[in-house]
């Protein structure tokens, strides 16, 4: 059996360092590659990298399709002459080891539109040629994107939902109008998804140059204030005035009595299918161009999805609902080929689900904290992995592993340093170093465990309004130190990429060979 065993960090981009309030696209994205490759790492994981709205969160994008803007770097269009000098004068001075969304995203919007003149005064021909193909390239998704971003634009940014009949309605004749009328509106929008995708193509280049692979993520829900929704409405569980009839969430279980309402509103299953999943077909792909990998977020929804009545203040009172299953998946295997899918099949997973997982060979994912409750059976245990999964130290929207052991149950403490066989003392890197072990092909941490940090830096935590996906790196962080030991790490349990393999076997014998006295 060829297995191919790696290993690889999971961090936002917003999370790495910089000066302009958020981590984005410039300079330091670079590094932190070089930093993934001289460790020996041969995956870099991220959240999904759509607009973020309201709260911030990666997982509540304005678009399926569309870019982050505030994930463009203003140092790299100070180098194409989109910017200059003079137009960081009145940058603030943001803090270091958190996001401050608010003041970070007045700046970026700021010193982006003062590319998008300096643009629009611009003489070079390659760039508009570039923006021009970029336009035309991308149309199906991102006229009705610009469009809908200007609209909210001029309504004060309030929901799609909120806005005159007309609007809300996407009525012909209005939009029409309004595009004529807000044409320089709608084209700055579209000047920043022609930076983002400028930009974060560069990134992904530079990421295969290094053999590294970058694992992206579609969420199973999409936003309700989202381009998507408002331009299709048919596609979701709507009503005659565009509210949900139905929305997202999971069931109360042991970790929320009331279940957990997401408000999402849900896929008209019937029509996806009617028109050949052809709304899904060019979501993937348009992950897919941005990616290598892609984290099927909630995997299970496919099998089937928990509807709770649109105005339930909770989750309890709703029912599971088939998915598309096999049908969906048939389809999207024919048109795109067999698809490089990691399957999210975390928490109460039916034996549909496994079935649905399994029969297309999809990896699932297992997380190490989950397992220290005391029982050998367990399968989130390192010894009952399957070679076929993704496993974790944490995701996103666990605490840190230090954060986690500190907070944890003395029971599950001292189960945990027992089947580690360690003193507690350093566990975010016992825990590291338990799951290289392991027989998973595929083992990542968050930055934050490599880092040995406590809960002040945990990316999420679900069900808290504010406060989430602030988290920073500090610019110090990575030293060679932790660099060293997350090579030799990778090393010891044959985790190294093949060239690495060579290099550093040629070293060794170099050095026994220069050993060898002559007779």
């Amino acid at each position: 059996m060829n297995i191919n065993r790696s290993a690889g960090i999971l961090l936002h981009p917003t999370s790495l360092p910089g000066p302009d309030g958020i981590g984005d696209l410039g300079p330091e994205i670079f590094k932190w590659l070089d930093f993934i490759a001289e460790a020996g790492c041969q995956k870099w994981q991220i959240l999904p990298l759509g607009p973020t709205g309201y709260g911030d969160s990666p997982y509540q994008c304005f678009s399926a399709f569309a870019g982050n803007p505030y994930l463009i770097s203003p140092l790299l269009l100070l180098e194409e002459d989109l910017l200059k000098i003079e137009d960081f004068i009145d940058r603030p001075v943001f803090p270091k080891d958190f996001v401050d969304y608010g003041p970070a995203i007045i700046w970026k919007n700021t010193i982006i539109d003062r590319a998008f003149n300096n643009f629009n005064k611009s003489r070079k021909k390659q760039l508009r040629e570039s923006f021009d193909s970029f336009y035309l390239e991308n149309i199906d998704w991102l006229e009705d994107f610009t469009i809908f971003m200007a609209i909210k634009e001029s309504y004060g940014g309030i929901p799609w939902v909120d806005w005159s009949l007309n609007f809300k309605m996407k009525d012909f004749d209005t939009i029409e109008s309004f595009k004529q009328k807000h044409a320089k509106e709608i084209t700055k929008h579209i000047f920043r998804q022609w930076i983002f995708f400028k930009q974060w193509m560069q990134v992904k280049d530079y990421a295969h140059k290094l053999d590294i692979k970058i694992v992206g993520d579609i969420p199973f829900v999409i936003a309700f204030d989202s381009a998507d929704v408002w331009a299709n409405p048919h596609l979701f569980h709507l009503d005659d005035n565009r509210l949900p009839t139905v929305v997202a969430g999971v069931p109360p279980d042991y970790f929320s009595k009331t279940g957990q309402l997401w408000g999402n509103p849900l896929y008209r299953w019937d029509i996806h299918k009617e028109e050949g999943y052809q709304w899904w077909l060019k979501r993937f792909k348009s992950v897919l161009n941005m990616v290598d990998i892609v984290r099927l977020d909630h995997f299970r929804g496919f099998e089937a999805a928990w509807q709770v009545p649109f105005g339930n203040p909770t989750a309890e009172i709703g029912e599971w609902v088939k998915g598309p299953g096999h049908d969906f998946f048939n389809v999207i295997n024919k048109e795109l080929g067999e698809l490089p899918i990691i399957a999210e099949d975390l928490g109460v997973i039916t034996d549909g689900v496994i079935d649905l997982r399994d029969t297309y060979n999809l990896p699932g994912m297992k997380i190490l904290q989950f397992s220290f409750t005391g029982d050998p059976d367990d399968d989130f245990l390192p010894h009952n992995y399957p070679v076929n999964c993704y496993a974790y130290t944490g995701s996103h929207d666990n605490n840190t592993a230090l954060g986690w052991y500190q907070e944890a149950s003395e029971r599950e403490r001292d189960f945990c340093r027992r089947y580690l066989a360690v003193s507690g003392e350093d566990i975010s890197w016992s825990l590291i170093r338990t799951l290289w072990q392991s027989v998973a092909e595929n083992v990542l941490a968050p930055m934050q465990d490599i880092l040995s940090l406590g809960s002040q830096a945990r990316m999420n935590l679900p069900g808290c309004a504010s406060g989430n996906w602030q988290w920073r790196m500090l610019p110090d962080a990575i030293n060679d130190f932790i660099k060293s030991r997350l090579y030799e790490t990778n090393f010891l349990y044959g985790r190294l990429p093949q060239k690495e393999k060579e290099k550093h076997n040629a070293a060794l014998e170099s050095e026994l060979t220069g050993q060898v006295k002559p007779h």
